[in-house]
């Protein structure tokens, strides 16, 4: 249980009455926690952000990897933290949102656990087809399903991840059954797709673009509300007349819970303030991603809608993780 301390209390108190804040101390470290290994994406962009954010907090920083469980261990050791804002936690919208739907005991609760501090960036997915499919745009492949009712199947990075729930929300849009078919990684979904063993693909926006490029796959829609920076001539579902296929992956920051408030604004700011930096906003754009920035009120309405978007795709789907 998170440790709730009167003297935290009793100190904002006298750094209020002071006129200074408690909390910008620079003999107090800021740690991250990164629920996954170092090395793969979200762990990239919080070094990127730590490299901007430590000058503006004037303390210095350290990203604690905790890989394990699909980041569900670094949300225990937040929840179990000092809410002292001297630890954060960055992590995918599948521990906050996408966890609670599928597992039916978990040691945290991100309503009651988690602070919301900010979102930090947005990824879209993409459908892809062979580049000798009869198909070439989603409208076109939208009839070529109910026309070939047996290659309604879709092949995803794993089953349980985005990309699959992206799959079958297509498939409610389009009135269609949609098999899922998991793959291991985003590798072996890319190897199928290329050699036709597979009908379509659905997998981040990043993942497709050298095979498009290189005209061994037709990227059909991308998933956001936007065109996608990646791939800026590719247009969504929802431009083809397809509005209830819209969805995004997204990075954000939490504290634990009763964290104070001034900690929370003090981190968030300087969040906001390396978002806004060209370096990190270009860097981002290499990944595939789209930064985001704003309050933890943003966040937290995100995150619920998020949660009506996803409850309904995620029951339909069947998938259950324990």
């Amino acid at each position: 249980m998170v440790r709730r301390k009167l003297l935290t209390v009793l100190a904002l108190a006298c750094s209020l009455l002071a006129g200074t804040s408690v909390f910008a101390q620079t003999d107090k470290t800021l740690r991250i926690l990164v629920g996954f290994p170092a090395g793969v994406s979200i762990d990239v962009v919080t070094r990127i952000l730590t490299e901007k954010m430590k000058d503006e907090l004037k303390r210095p920083i350290v990203v604690d990897n905790r890989p394990g469980a699909g980041g569900r261990l670094a949300a225990d050791l937040l929840k179990s933290a000092v809410p002292d804002g001297n630890t954060v936690m960055i992590t995918p919208i599948v521990v906050p949102v996408l966890a609670p739907m599928v597992f039916s005991k978990l040691n945290y609760n991100p309503e009651a656990d988690f602070a919301p501090v900010g979102k930090i960036c947005d990824f879209s997915f993409a459908l892809a087809v062979p580049a000798n499919s009869p198909v070439k745009t989603f409208k076109e492949y939208a009839a070529w399903l109910k026309a070939n009712p047996q290659q309604a199947n879709f092949g995803s990075p794993a089953a349980g991840s985005l990309p699959h729930f992206f799959g079958v929300m297509i498939g409610s849009a389009l009135n269609v059954e949609m098999v899922h078919v998991p793959f291991n990684g985003g590798a072996a979904l890319q190897s199928a797709v290329l050699g036709g063993h597979a009908p379509a693909g659905i997998d981040v926006v990043m993942e497709w673009q050298q095979n498009a490029k290189a005209g061994k796959v037709t990227v059909l829609a991308t998933s956001g509300a936007q065109r996608s920076k990646v791939m800026p001539d590719v247009p969504t579902f929802k431009e083809q007349g397809f509005p209830d296929a819209v969805g995004q992956g997204w990075f954000a920051m939490y504290a634990p819970a009763k964290t104070p408030a001034a900690a929370i604004d003090e981190i968030n700011k300087a969040l906001n303030k390396a978002l806004a930096n060209p370096e990190v906003r270009e860097r981002f754009a290499a990944l595939g991603l789209e930064p985001a920035g704003g309050t933890p009120a943003d966040l937290q309405r995100t995150m619920q809608e998020d949660a009506k978007r996803w409850t309904p795709i995620v029951k339909k789907s069947g998938f259950r993780a324990d």
